[in-house]
Formats: C-alpha cells, sequence, structure tokens
C-alpha cells in the first residue's frame, strides 16, 4: 500500500508540473464535444398512432412487419416528396405495437416538422397499403389514431453540456496519461541528488530564471534583474563557496581577475540565463563584474544573447556591470573588474568544452528535467580532458516538488579501533586461582 501511495504521489506531482499541457488537453476535448454536438444536431422524435380493427389483434406481430416494409417506405417516400433511400428512410423509423390493435409509428429528424412529417407519412402509406389491392395479406381497414405531433428530444444546449463535459473528461484523461509517459522517463533528471550524484560534485544554487526570447529582452534584464531573497541568498552562499570573496562585504574581498564559466547545454536554453543572472546579482553587490560570452559550440543558443551584448556600448556598464563578446578562447581582463562570468554552452551529445573560454573555475548550469546523468557524465570528461575541474552545479528552474538537496555528504571516518591498554592488576577471580595454585605447591 506504501508504494502504491508513494507512486500515485508521484503520479500526481509529474501531473502537477505539466498542469498547463494538461489544461490544453483538458480545453481540447471540452471544444471538440461542443463542436461534435453543433455539428450533428441532436435528433428530435415524434410518433403517430394507428388503429387496427379488432380482427387484427391476432395478427398483431405481422402488421408491425408490415408497417415497416419496403412497400410501406416506398409509398412514404412517394408522399415526403424527398430524395431519400428506403434503408435512409427505414433507420430513421421504428414501429412497435402499443396494444393488440394499435401501433406506434415513430420517426427521427434533425427539425421537430422532418420528424412530424415522416411519422406521419409512414402512417399514412400503411394505412392506404392495408386496404389497397397490392397488399397480398389480410386486407382491413385501419386509420390514424392520433397524427404525429409535439417531437421531442434532448435540448441542444443540456446535449451540448454533456458532450461537453465528456470531451473534458476525455481530454484531461488523455493528457494526464500522455504527461505521465513522458514524466516519468527516468533518464531526465529532475532531483538535485540525481545531479550531484551524475558527476560526483555538489548544487551550490537553485534558482528561478528568466528566458527572454529577444536582446531586448536580455537588455532589460542587465537593468532590471534583482533575485528575490532566497535567491539572493543561494547565490551569495555560492559565491563564497566558489572562492570569490566574502560577498557580504561588496565584493571587497573578491580576488582580482577570477573568473567564473558557467558551462550548460546546448539543449537546456533555460540554463544559458544563469550566466547573466549571475554576474547582474554580482553586480548589485559592488562587484565590478563582466558578463563575456564566447566561442559557442551552437551559437544560436546564445544568439540573442550576443546580440544585446553588441547593441550595448562596449564602454557603457550598468551599475557595477560590464558586457562583451569576444571570438577568441582567451578572456581579456581590465583592470577596474574583479570577476568575470563567462557564458560557455557545449553540444550534451558530443561536447568539446575545449572550445569555449577557460576560466579560473567552472560549474554546470543545469535545468530541472531538462538533461540526462550520460550528458552531464559526457560534458564532465569534456572538461577533466581539457584540465578543468567542474567545482559545482547551478539549477535553474528547481522542479517545487524536489525535497531533496544536491549536497554531497561528507565521506564518513573509518572508525579506529581502540589501542590496547596495559593491564595492571587482574581480576580478582584469577588472582584467587593462583593464590590456590600457588599454596597447592608449598604443600607437595
Amino acid at each position: 500500500m506504501s508504494e502504491q501511495a508513494l507512486d500515485l504521489r508521484r503520479s500526481m506531482r509529474i501531473i502537477g508540473r505539466h498542469k498547463i499541457a494538461v489544461s490544453i488537453a483538458t480545453l481540447l476535448g471540452l471544444s471538440a464535444g461542443v463542436a461534435f454536438v453543433v455539428l450533428s444536431p441532436p435528433a428530435l422524435t415524434s410518433s403517430a398512432l394507428v388503429v387496427l380493427p379488432t380482427t387484427a389483434a391476432r395478427y398483431i406481430t405481422t402488421q408491425v412487419v408490415v408497417a415497416g416494409s419496403d412497400e410501406v417506405l416506398t409509398g412514404a417516400i412517394h408522399r415526403l416528396g424527398q430524395a431519400t433511400s428506403v434503408q435512409e428512410l427505414q433507420s430513421q423509423v421504428q414501429v412497435r405495437n402499443l396494444s393488440p390493435t394499435i401501433i406506434s409509428i415513430s420517426a427521427r429528424g434533425k427539425t421537430a416538422a422532418k420528424a412530424e412529417g415522416t411519422a406521419n407519412a409512414v402512417a399514412n402509406s400503411y394505412v392506404a397499403y392495408l386496404s389497397s389491392a397490392t397488399n397480398p395479406g389480410l386486407r382491413m381497414q385501419a386509420r390514424v389514431f392520433q397524427p404525429a405531433a409535439n417531437a421531442t428530444g434532448t435540448p441542444l444546449r443540456e446535449r451540448a453540456v454533456l458532450y461537453g463535459l465528456l470531451g473534458a473528461l476525455a481530454g484531461a484523461i488523455i493528457g494526464s496519461i500522455a504527461v505521465l509517459a513522458i514524466g516519468r522517463n527516468p533518464r531526465r533528471l529532475r532531483e538535485r541528488d540525481q545531479m550531484a550524484d551524475a558527476v560526483g560534485v555538489p548544487v551550490l544554487a537553485s534558482i528561478p530564471v528568466v528566458h527572454p526570447s529577444d536582446a531586448g529582452g536580455w537588455i532589460k534584464l542587465f537593468e532590471e534583474y534583482h533575485p528575490g531573497a532566497v535567491s539572493a541568498w543561494h547565490l551569495r552562499s555560492a559565491l563564497r563557496h566558489l572562492g570569490f570573496g566574502d560577498v557580504s562585504l561588496t565584493g571587497s574581498n573578491a580576488r582580482d581577475g577570477s573568473s567564473l564559466a558557467l558551462l550548460s547545454l546546448s539543449s537546456d536554453r533555460k540554463a544559458s540565463s544563469l550566466g547573466p543572472q549571475l554576474a547582474v546579482y554580482a553586480a548589485s553587490l559592488g562587484i565590478p563584474t563582466a558578463l563575456v560570452v564566447g566561442p559557442q559550440q551552437d551559437a544560436n543558443v546564445t544568439a540573442t544573447l550576443r546580440a544585446a551584448c553588441d547593441r550595448l556600448a562596449p564602454s557603457s556598464r550598468t551599475g557595477s556591470l560590464r558586457v562583451a563578446v569576444t571570438d577568441h578562447l582567451s578572456i581579456d581582463r581590465a583592470r577596474d573588474v574583479a570577476l568575470t562570468v563567462v557564458v560557455a554552452v557545449v553540444d550534451g551529445e558530443a561536447p568539446r568544452v575545449e572550445d569555449t573560454l577557460r576560466a579560473t573555475s567552472t560549474v554546470l548550469g543545469v535545468s530541472a528535467g531538462a538533461v540526462t546523468a550520460e550528458e552531464l557524465a559526457l560534458v564532465a570528461s569534456s572538461a577533466a580532458a581539457d584540465g578543468r575541474e567542474i567545482a559545482g552545479i547551478l539549477v535553474a528552474d528547481p522542479d517545487p516538488a524536489d525535497h531533496t538537496t544536491g549536497r554531497l555528504p561528507e565521506l564518513t571516518r573509518h572508525a579506529h579501533r581502540k589501542t590496547p591498554t596495559r593491564v595492571t592488576g587482574a581480576p580478582a577471580p584469577a588472582r584467587r586461582r593462583a593464590e590456590t595454585r600457588r599454596r597447592a605447591e608449598t604443600r607437595r
């Protein structure tokens, strides 16, 4: 039971993460149900009653068959004056006996007039056929006791509501199944502990990120980004952990010429915002900071960011932040810059970290549910081959349902065995046994 409960809880978390997709599927199902009702209006039904003579009571079952026969329906088609077939009319008409001498002829139609007209046409054709010379059976005089009138059926509004709800329910179920099939893919890493375990380095910070879609959005981020209190503390702790001085003193102890490369994957576009946000935050603390966009394996990921940096004059500043774009693999260090943040993007399937700018420290930028353990391992291997050590991980847009920390526990020290101590005296029972043996030897 506990495993089932945990699995259900996990399923609900997955659906909650993709609530927008499930909502869209629900709306599509609702629209499909309403459209079906509008394009296929509800059929209305009307009935006409035919009274037979008492002598026909013993043949009532046969008369039900005769009333729905091809001969009667053909006569009804002539009375209707419509281009329809016997088979189509037969699908719209239902004949049954209400008593031994009363036959009910019901007809369905898209409108009340059509349903009533069809039922009356079939009833009149049946009455005429019973007394005609073409009737090979028992001829009799019948009459239409009650013509068809007041067609009934489910109102269009009620039908639209019913089918709309059914469509919405079906859409929600289909959408939930789809997101569960995608979200249960164990290869994509959503938890911080999974990311830390993949490369053996800790998660230093987890923050929500902004996703600019054009150069104007990036410029707005440079000028207006202010992290919340929690995100600011996480970024502050990450900078301190990486050794960039005591940022609580507004960078006064930051090492001159320090640089940090924030490495992300081309398939993980959210993570590419971590570098700019970290640089803007560091500059907001008073640390003279430079954001540098260098060569990338996939230039499309940082195209709008590079355009934003190009639009800003190389010498212009946004507070303590300077931005720059370079095509070289070396950083042009300015004397008045204490911290340089490098944006580096590599291909997750074939990463070449050596093609990116080298910095004094390197961290991985990862967003929840965007990368696999294999991709992170490949990036770490490429960095190690280039002589770079991954110092930690920054997580963009962490999963709200993730309660792990990504902090790797320190290896527990092996318990040392206690050093044997010198025995200064034997226990009392041992001394008594020794004294007894000594006395016995003395007597002998």
